[in-house]
Parts: C-alpha cells; sequence; structure tokens
C-alpha cells in the first residue's frame, strides 16, 4: 500500500475535485478510478494523479460521452496509449448523431408551426373529441 503522503483520503478528492463523494464510489464501482487502498478505519485513499483523472471523466460527460465510452478511452490510456484517436471518432459520430437530432427537431417545428398557424377550434363533436386539432393530424 502506498504511504498516505502520497495518496489522498477520498474527502480530500471529493473537496479538491468537486465530485461528490458518493459519485467517486460510483465511478470506482464501474471501475474507472481505482483506489489505491485504505486507511485503517477503512476511508478509501487515491493516487494524486485521480484528480486528472475525474477531470476528464467529467470534460467527456460534459460533450456528450456515455460513461461507459469514457471507461474504454481510459482501458485505452491505462494499457499505454493515447486514446485521441477512439475519441475523435466517438466525437464525430456524436456530431453526426447532433445533426440528425436537429433534422427531426426542424421537422417537429414545422409541423407545430402548421398546427399553430390554422388553430381554429369548433364546438361540432366537443364531446367526443379532446382537441379536434392534434386528433385531424
Amino acid at each position: 500500500m502506498l504511504a498516505q503522503e502520497e495518496s489522498k483520503l477520498i474527502g480530500l478528492v471529493a473537496k479538491e475535485s468537486g465530485v461528490p463523494i458518493k459519485t467517486i464510489r460510483y465511478y470506482e464501482e464501474l471501475g474507472l478510478l481505482k483506489s489505491s487502498g485504505r486507511t485503517e478505519g477503512g476511508f478509501r485513499l487515491f493516487h494524486t494523479d485521480v484528480l486528472a483523472r475525474l477531470h476528464f471523466i467529467k470534460r467527456a460527460q460534459s460533450l456528450g460521452l456515455a460513461l461507459s465510452e469514457i471507461k474504454e478511452f481510459l482501458q485505452v490510456h491505462d494499457a499505454g496509449e493515447l486514446p485521441c484517436e477512439h475519441i475523435k471518432t466517438k466525437l464525430e459520430e456524436k456530431v453526426k448523431d447532433i445533426d440528425e437530432q436537429i433534422r427531426q427537431l426542424l421537422i417537429l417545428k414545422q409541423e407545430l408551426e402548421g398546427l399553430l398557424s390554422g388553430w381554429e377550434i369548433k364546438p361540432d363533436n366537443a364531446h367526443t373529441t379532446i382537441c379536434p386539432i392534434i386528433e385531424k393530424a
């Protein structure tokens, strides 16, 4: 086990990183982080490089990457390689997904604008319909 001076208690890691203890434990459970041991009292200890790793995880998440994808990148890194090409490919896929979402949203927007432009409710058959404008589409 590493000397305590070379490691940080989970609480200190949480404080310095801004990542809650519960989240750090979850990341460890998923294999994104590895504790370097435990204190006599059972508290997790982490190597000081855990802060950079947590920063990477949070930044990757902010770019829309899933924890499973991030785990793959970290495994490549842990094997001694740079995962940049893997990350680039995944980010290119994200851009394509976003383009498709934008396309779908524009179609939906046009449909909604079409409904709203002709919004006129006629009282006939009011007891059998919920909203005739939506039901006629």
